[in-house]
């Protein structure tokens, strides 16, 4: 019981790093220090996609199925839900370097956005106290 309970938090886990990668850069709206979490992550996860590899919670998470008595996902709420999006069908080394991609892309787009603001906003606030 506890092995599926750990599963599903690996799971979570996983869920939750794919999100701070993806989004993660509007972090920088409100603590400038995220960056330094979010660029690894985001070279991190290009790096898997890009070369192919896995990441490390992968095996945790069926290491921890397996010891569970498990053979697949099939069962709970976070399995039928999360699963299909961690782990896409048809996980094939185009759609690996598309993904890849992706991450750059979203993530180059956020932190343009990001910094066009703050430049904007600094630029903005030093006009008006200039007046």
């Amino acid at each position: 019981m506890i092995e599926r309970i750990l599963a599903d938090g690996v799971v979570l886990l996983h869920f939750g790093f794919i999100l701070f990668v993806v989004f993660g850069g509007f972090l920088l709206l409100r603590w400038k220090w995220s960056a330094s979490l979010h660029l690894p992550a985001v070279l991190w996860a290009a790096a898997i996609e890009f070369r192919h590899g896995v990441c490390p919670l992968t095996p945790l998470e069926q290491e921890l199925r397996l010891a569970a008595g498990e053979a697949g996902y099939s069962g709970s709420f976070i399995e039928h839900y999360l699963i299909p999006i961690i782990y896409p069908a048809g996980l094939d080394e185009r759609l690996q370097y598309i993904l890849g991609t992706l991450v750059i892309a979203i993530n180059l787009v956020i932190y343009g956005w990001v910094l066009f603001r703050r430049s904007h906003g600094s630029a903005q606030k030093f006009s008006d106290t200039r007046s």
